[in-house]
């Protein structure tokens, strides 16, 4: 399904370049290491970004992201920003992209001598790939909506792996997302360890209730750029907003409800748990925010 992820298909990902430590490989040929970190253990932090008319968007908050991610790690990446948005830029000139482009950035520790956990068992530098596709969000999902099903699996507390860390260790989440399809539903919707709604498996999701957003508190969620500047178009638009708690009873009974992400913006949610949120359609807080979000990726790109 994936459908926070759809894409229209574009023929042109078949022969992308993809840069692995510098090096521009084929797509088929692309390949790390069977001993590298992330294959072994999940140890790495990545970032999606999307370039729109030839710019980054919001480059700089992604670019803060990851190097406080690495730096939580203990990850030395090795590569000042600036070389970083040099690898990136060399990748998509190499692919001759300009614009509805999503790249995928992920640094890993590096190969290992031997497959095992111990971080000093890495024998060179990091592993840097960049992958970016043509890929334009499909616009029936926006107008349609999705459905969630809330799984039995629960999002850690800071203390046993922060979710606002972007890392490669995601399997609880895709547990949670097969659950999910299995129940016939499009993502997964998780709740924390007290049981407050927390996210999804793979993006933030907020309620609109009485006029007024609320997203969870972000203990328990990915520190989402398009999640913060939601909240602070709000801010902007004269619309409550709250991070909170909040239970499942408020999610049934929410006049609104939609998730956002990097790829797919704002995303209406049209049914949870095989419950009709609002009137099951894209509700007008949620289309005057997914008008605000696609203007300020414009200004943010011009």
């Amino acid at each position: 399904m994936a459908k926070t992820h759809q894409s229209v298909p574009d023929p042109r990902n078949n022969g992308i370049l993809i840069s692995i430590n510098g090096a521009l490989v084929q797509r088929d040929e692309a390949k790390v290491s069977v001993f590298d970190s992330g294959f072994v253990v999940g140890d790495g932090v990545w970032e999606g970004i999307r370039l729109h008319n030839g710019t980054l968007a919001f480059l700089d908050l992604h670019l803060d992201r990851l190097f406080e991610g690495a730096a939580a790690i203990g990850l030395d990446i090795g590569m000042t920003r600036a070389q970083i948005v040099n690898a990136i830029q060399a990748t998509l000139a190499a692919n001759e992209m300009t614009t509805d482009v999503h790249v995928r950035l992920m640094i890993t520790r590096g190969v290992k001598r031997t497959p095992a956990q111990h971080p000093d068992l890495v024998v060179g530098p990091p592993t840097v790939v960049i992958i970016a596709e043509h890929k334009k969000a499909d616009p029936d999902v926006a107008s349609e909506g999705i459905a969630l099903f809330t799984s039995t699996v629960r999002r850690p507390p800071p203390d046993t792996l922060d979710q606002r860390l972007n890392c490669h260790s995601k399997l609880h989440e895709v547990v949670a997302l097969i659950q999910a399809n299995a129940a016939g539903a499009d993502e997964a919707l998780m709740l924390d360890t007290n049981g407050a709604v927390a996210t999804c498996n793979s993006t933030n999701f907020f309620i609109v209730r009485r006029g007024e957003v609320a997203t969870s508190t972000g203990l328990h969620c990915l520190n989402g750029i398009t999640r913060r500047l939601v909240i602070e178009l709000c801010k902007a638009e004269g619309i409550p907003a709250h991070e909170r708690d909040f239970s499942l009873t408020e999610v049934y009974a929410a006049d609104e409800a939609f998730v956002t992400g990097t790829f797919g913006g704002l995303t209406p949610v049209v049914t949870v748990d095989g419950r009709t949120i609002g009137s099951g359609v894209r509700g007008p807080v949620t289309a005057r925010l997914t008008d605000r979000y696609a203007a300020a990726i414009v200004e943010a790109t011009v």
